[in-house]
């Protein structure tokens, strides 16, 4: 037996239904589906999504419009808990967790540093914040974490390095953060069973980039390494369409 989980930055939830998120949910079956920036409070995401056998919670952000994160999954979780306990930053709907009796799963969506790096100092004290919260959680039970981390790690994660150094999702700061993460004890599980680059979760809409796959790795399933020996699977489902980014899933033995 195992359990499937799947991860997907939307970009805007009322499109996303409108253009392959319905379709998606029906062709996969997956057991839970971590969604990002959904643009959307609880009242208007759409009525059809709870048509389908899954629990559903929103963490809207304050903003309307703006970022926000919803959680999907059919086995009920033991507790559903919102943010991370910092006003500012859960202000923004920006992470979820589900307790079950084996493990904690944390649906994120990081800040984007954004053109020029104006809130880059405001990602540094949220990645800061976020590891300190997910270590908390790990010593209760293992953790799994999800999203849409705004940060490729590797020169091999991004179609075009040497043009990005100094941009937002690639700054030094933000990779060395990445490093550190992981070096704490976590494990990026699509580098599991992958080591090839060219392997991308998101595209810009402009210059055909998605068709050129000019692309960044940027959302992640991420495990604490008491789950390694459970993960059987991890990929990118990079057919499917409804939003500038494609899902990642990752199977874990239950």
């Amino acid at each position: 037996m195992s359990v499937r989980f799947a991860s997907w930055n939307v970009n805007g939830i009322r499109a996303a239904s409108k253009n392959g998120l319905v379709e998606f949910i029906e062709k996969y079956e997956f057991d839970a589906i971590m969604l990002q920036e959904i643009k959307a409070d609880k009242k208007q995401v759409p009525e059809e999504l709870h048509h389908y056998g899954y629990y559903v919670e929103v963490f809207p952000s304050r903003k309307k419009g703006y970022s926000g994160t919803m959680c999907m999954f059919k086995d009920k979780a033991v507790s559903v808990k919102n943010g991370i306990g910092d006003r500012d930053f859960d202000s923004e709907g920006r992470v979820q967790v589900l307790e079950y009796d084996g493990y904690f799963l944390v649906n994120s969506y990081f800040p984007n540093s954004q053109r020029g790096l104006t809130r880059l100092g405001y990602k540094l004290q949220f990645n800061d914040l976020f590891l300190e919260f997910c270590d908390d959680l790990r010593k209760e039970k293992p953790v799994i974490i999800c999203g849409d981390f705004n940060v490729a790690h590797e020169d091999r994660d991004i179609a075009r390095p040497n043009d990005n150094r100094k941009n937002a999702g690639f700054t030094e700061e933000e990779r060395t953060w990445m490093t550190k993460f992981l070096d704490s004890g976590y494990l990026d599980t699509f580098r599991m069973f992958s080591d090839e680059g060219g392997q991308y979760t998101w595209w810009t809409y402009r210059f055909n980039a998605r068709e050129r796959n000019i692309g960044w790795r940027i959302d992640y399933f991420i495990v604490s390494e008491e789950l390694k020996n459970k993960v059987k699977g991890a990929g990118i489902l990079q057919e499917v369409s409804g939003s500038d980014h494609a899902p990642v899933f990752m199977e874990l033995e239950s």
